[in-house]
């Protein structure tokens, strides 16, 4: 699927600035509710490195599930979502306040068909701001939704490839890296110097606040 054939028919843009940000450990937990799920089925997570697969064995063996397998609990883990994910602190009201003043998507990095399951979830935590499901680099998304558009635009993500991705695209874009301070983030690839590290949604509210009211304009890299 091109970003072109993406469904983005429910999002509409004000003349204001944007704010793209992405779902997993951003707005929901997402790794300890994984840990839980797994735990649940006599499995456990082993924080060795940055990636699911590979670090998870049995409980009652230590046998590394295969990769196959892991691919599919977390396929399960995301259709049972509503049962394990809740809001990050403070998200829910901090949105709230920059939503006043700018429009908000998410951007998840999930297959499609669980979207549904995430809307349904977003929805019951307050998280009422539209959504998109999708695998594709994120970069082109962000370009395409906001290439013709000379607003502020923000995007925050846990994934230093997904900011470098938006990098690409938007020029003068104010990229927030914001994960959670967990054993397996530590092992986290670092981000690029010029893309800012906050430490908590407060944090990364008063880089956003004071960003809009720099007045910055910010215009898209052409497309390769």
């Amino acid at each position: 699927m091109s970003v072109t054939e993406l469904d983005v028919s429910h999002i509409h843009l004000g003349k204001r600035p944007l704010i793209v940000c992405d779902v997993d450990d951003v707005v929901l937990q997402f790794i300890d509710p994984f840990q839980h799920f797994l735990q649940s089925l006599g499995h456990e997570f082993l924080p060795r490195s940055f990636r699911l697969h590979g670090n998870i064995v049995s409980k009652a063996d230590g046998t590394e599930i295969e990769g196959q397998r892991v691919s599919r609990l977390i396929e399960d883990f995301f259709d049972a979502q509503e049962l394990w994910q809740t809001p990050v602190d403070r998200v829910v009201e901090t949105l709230g306040r920059l939503s006043k003043e700018a429009d908000i998507l998410f951007l998840t990095a999930m297959p499609p068909r669980f979207q549904v399951q995430r809307r349904r979830l977003l929805d019951s935590a307050g998280l009422l701001y539209p959504l998109l499901a999708s695998e594709q680099p994120k970069g082109p998304i962000v370009h395409a939704l906001h290439a013709s558009r000379s607003f502020p635009v923000v995007f925050i993500d846990d994934m230093a490839h997904n900011l470098h991705s938006v990098r690409e695209y938007m020029a003068d874009c104010l990229l927030i890296h914001l994960m959670p301070d967990s054993p397996v983030h530590r092992f986290a690839p670092a981000a690029a110097d010029d893309i800012t590290r906050a430490a908590d949604w407060g944090h990364a509210a008063e880089l956003i606040e004071a960003h809009f009211l720099s007045g910055a304009f910010h215009r898209a890299v052409p497309a390769a």
